[in-house]
């Protein structure tokens, strides 16, 4: 049997066993679509984060500040429940030599949280690929999200916002974090 035959009879014995009927019409192709999803959710296996930062450009005409990416949407999938959680990204960097297209460092969030994740690990995975491959002298990452496993069952509060930040080389300095954090409020 095939991982997809196999994947798909897994989703056939969940519907079973939550107590519905697997033949019936608006079930029948469930197994399928839920496959073709998970495909998707879960898409981040087959990419590699390191990759996706390799073109760079040196052309930084003396830029050195800031680099900020703020509000970027994510969606992942909590490791513990199989539940998605969902939030905003802000990303920036204060380049040494090398610069990066912006759509990239969107790429390497969406690379790392279509995996299973904890929050905790995904702001980290982010900031360090930024400074390994780019070697920029600092990366901030703050994500902010919402967990459906809190929000759908277990305490149910629904609303509930997760912080978690990351901060290498510059940005381990008080003031640096400060003034990341005063540019987010604008």
């Amino acid at each position: 049997m095939s991982d997809q035959k196999q994947a798909e009879e897994a989703v056939r014995s969940l519907i079973s066993w939550a107590g519905d009927n697997v033949e019936r019409e608006g079930l029948c192709e469930t197994p399928q679509r839920v496959v073709q999803a998970y495909q998707e959710f879960f898409s981040g296996y087959a990419q590699d984060p390191h990759t996706i930062l390799e073109q760079s450009f040196s052309e930084v005409e003396g830029y050195q500040d800031i680099v900020l990416l703020q509000k970027v949407p994510f969606y992942s999938h909590c490791e513990h429940h199989m539940i998605p959680f969902f939030g905003f990204a802000d990303i920036a960097y204060i380049p040494h030599q090398r610069i990066v297209g912006f759509s990239r460092l969107i790429r390497v969030l969406e690379s790392y949280s279509r995996r299973l994740q904890v929050q905790e690990r995904l702001t980290q995975q982010v900031a360090q690929v930024i400074q390994d491959v780019l070697q920029p002298k600092g990366v901030a990452v703050s994500l902010q999200a919402e967990h459906l496993c809190m929000s759908m069952r277990g305490i149910r509060q629904h609303g509930v916002q997760v912080k978690t930040n990351s901060f290498c080389g510059d940005f381990q300095d008080e003031r640096q974090q400060a003034r990341f954090f005063r540019m987010l409020d604008r």
